[in-house]
């Protein structure tokens, strides 16, 4: 209704100005420039009266619903408990669930977070295309959405999403393998291997691409062997990212192709899936492979100093849960998102992304990069 009547304000200063205009000489260039101005003037204001309805502030002490998507690995449990005493911290009420890769049970408890009146909902997504009309629903209820470490794809309910980036991750682990080849199994060419993450995972693929950009080009010209052939994502994934599921392929990889050979490299996406085919491998009688890795969980972290196994990639879960609480004091102060130049298509609308960098650990680094991290300095003895 407000628009409406700074229309209608509009529509009569121009009317205004047509009278004067056909009534005489001398005052029409003065008439017409103030009609400008308040024309003008009357834009601004419904403008800003849009952008400061289109993102609103929320009361201080609000709900904000954390839904991750299960508590299986190192980092998801990390993130579970920094949201719950960050925010409490922050001044917030926290409502931390985890969905124990369900989706169903995922779309419920954001459903239980609306009714909750959360003002906040940050998605971890079981499968990030699975949950548009929830959070659709979300949007209709004017909660903001941020997803976490993963993009919420094939909706418009989104504002944003705060992650590592995801294909520099990939590009990462298989410079780290060409490194760790070269260093540890003499010249070329190098048998490897290739895994990847969970399907419904949307980080998972990235992660494969950004490995492969890097490794076709080893790969073609005969530096790299895969010696199964199986060199595509759908070949490799690992449904669920599941440590057993890893390791029953790699066992079949070593017996099917690797009777009479050894193998030199493993693209794991994962540390999980890293300590699993290195497992593997121990058992067949092989040497250990050059092992790629993500996430420093600790076991890995000790694996990596011990040289079980070669290298990891550090998300620091602290940085990423940080970022997010900015985001969300952002919103809180009637701020909106704050603005960033990375975006990412996720089929439906371009999502603003908050991309923090991250960072390959080898044992020859570990120390520098967990200085500040006292407690994964301490598996370093």
């Amino acid at each position: 209704m407000k628009k409406r009547a700074l229309l209608s304000m509009a529509m009569v200063a121009t009317m205004t100005v047509a009278t004067f205009a056909g009534c005489g000489g001398s005052r029409e260039g003065t008439t017409e420039e103030a009609a400008t101005t308040e024309t003008e003037a009357t834009t601004e204001e419904a403008s800003a009266d849009t952008a400061a309805t289109d993102m609103p502030g929320f009361e201080e002490g609000a709900t904000i619903g954390i839904s991750l998507p299960w508590l299986g690995t190192q980092n998801w449990k990390e993130a579970e408990e920094m949201f719950t005493t960050q925010l409490e911290e922050a001044g917030y009420t926290p409502l931390v669930q985890a969905a124990d890769n369900k989706v169903t049970q995922q779309q419920q408890q954001i459903e239980s977070m609306i009714e909750n009146g959360a003002k906040v909902i940050v998605v971890g997504p079981v499968d990030g295309s699975q949950l548009g009309s929830v959070l659709e629903q979300a949007k209709e209820a004017g909660v903001y959405v941020i997803g976490y470490d993963r993009l919420l794809e094939n909706t418009t309910g989104v504002d944003g999403v705060v992650q590592f980036g995801s294909v520099k991750t990939g590009e990462l682990q298989a410079q780290a393998l060409l490194q760790g080849l070269e260093e540890q199994k003499g010249e070329a060419p190098y048998n490897i291997e290739l895994f990847g993450g969970g399907p419904a995972d949307p980080n998972a693929p990235n992660f494969f691409k950004g490995a492969m950009s890097v490794l076709q080009p080893k790969i073609d010209d005969g530096t790299l062997v895969v010696v199964s052939g199986q060199t595509d994502f759908t070949q490799c994934a690992t449904v669920d990212w599941d440590n057993a599921k890893a390791q029953s392929r790699m066992d079949s990889l070593l017996s099917g192709f690797y009777s009479d050979k050894e193998i030199d490299g493993v693209l794991c996406p994962n540390d999980g899936i890293a300590r699993a085919c290195i497992t593997s491998c121990e058992n067949a009688g092989q040497d250990i492979p050059v092992v790629s890795g993500l996430d420093a969980e600790n076991e890995s972290v000790e694996w990596v100093w011990q040289g079980r196994q070669y290298s990891t990639v550090a998300k620091p879960t602290e940085d990423l849960v940080a970022k997010t609480i900015e985001i969300i004091d952002s919103l809180q102060a009637g701020n909106g998102m704050p603005a960033t130049e990375v975006t990412a298509d996720n089929g439906v609308i371009e999502v603003p992304v908050y991309e923090l960098p991250p960072v390959v650990v080898t044992k020859d680094n570990e120390k520098e990069v967990f200085a500040n991290d006292p407690s994964r300095l301490e598996l370093l003895k």
